[in-house]
């Protein structure tokens, strides 16, 4: 107990023991208990796991196109159910830019009281003004630590398995036409394993009717629902 609850002192521990029917006093229950060399802290691991529902991850990515200009995209993904709030577009990702797709993500939702962001540049001074005005508290990342932002990291490498590395992008209208159909087959169709094998909106299982597919990206995936 005492390895697994890195918080809780002798009083607590004995106060469980007791409720579990074991007889045992608290004196022995503090000699007996982990050493430690330095006080119990948060990870960053504990830290995420602990506020996944209130925390909210952006991340910027790069996308060639047709003719060799670079776009850039832009995330913003809830951490509680996986949900991908906004996928924005521009060739130039400057901190107004980036103030109002946060702005936009959230909507009338409530926002989230923290976001995980990478330390680029393009992060300024009017970027961080609209978090403090939303009320969110700003987390960046350590320097060269991409692992500290893992599951917008992760949801990258999945939108250029699943979409970009399949289609050729002519122009900014046209990539922002694929990643908002990838968006909304993420949110609503594609399956999760943390999940439990659901999507990020919940589905309802429906166990009577024949099995329609609606072809999504151009076939690159399908919906399947029961009519």
């Amino acid at each position: 107990m005492s390895l697994a609850n890195p918080l809780w002192g002798a009083p607590r521990i004995y106060g469980e023991l007791l409720r579990l029917g074991v007889d045992i006093g608290q004196t022995s229950v503090a000699k007996y208990m982990a050493k430690r060399r330095r006080p119990p802290s948060q990870g960053w691991k504990t830290f995420l796991r602990n506020h996944a529902d209130g925390i909210a991850s952006m991340d910027l990515f790069v996308v060639p196109t047709f003719s060799f200009k670079l776009l850039y995209g832009q995330l913003i993904l809830r951490h509680g159910r996986r949900r991908l709030l906004w996928l924005g577009v521009t060739a130039h990702p400057t901190a107004e830019w980036l103030a109002r797709q946060l702005t936009e993500a959230c909507g009338w939702d409530p926002a989230p009281q923290y976001l995980i962001r990478d330390r680029d540049g393009a992060y300024g001074e009017i970027f961080k003004r609209r978090l403090r005005a939303m009320g969110i508290r700003d987390r960046p990342t350590a320097p060269r630590s991409p692992w500290q932002n893992g599951w917008a990291e992760r949801l990258i490498g999945s939108i250029r398995r699943e979409c970009l590395d399949h289609v050729v992008v002519f122009g900014e209208r046209h990539l922002r036409h694929g990643l908002l159909s990838y968006m909304a087959y993420y949110n609503d169709t594609r399956t999760h394993f943390s999940l439990n094998k659901d999507a990020p909106i919940s589905r309802a299982i429906h166990a009577v009717g024949r099995i329609v597919p609606t072809p999504i990206l151009g076939g690159l995936h399908h919906r399947y629902v029961r009519i």
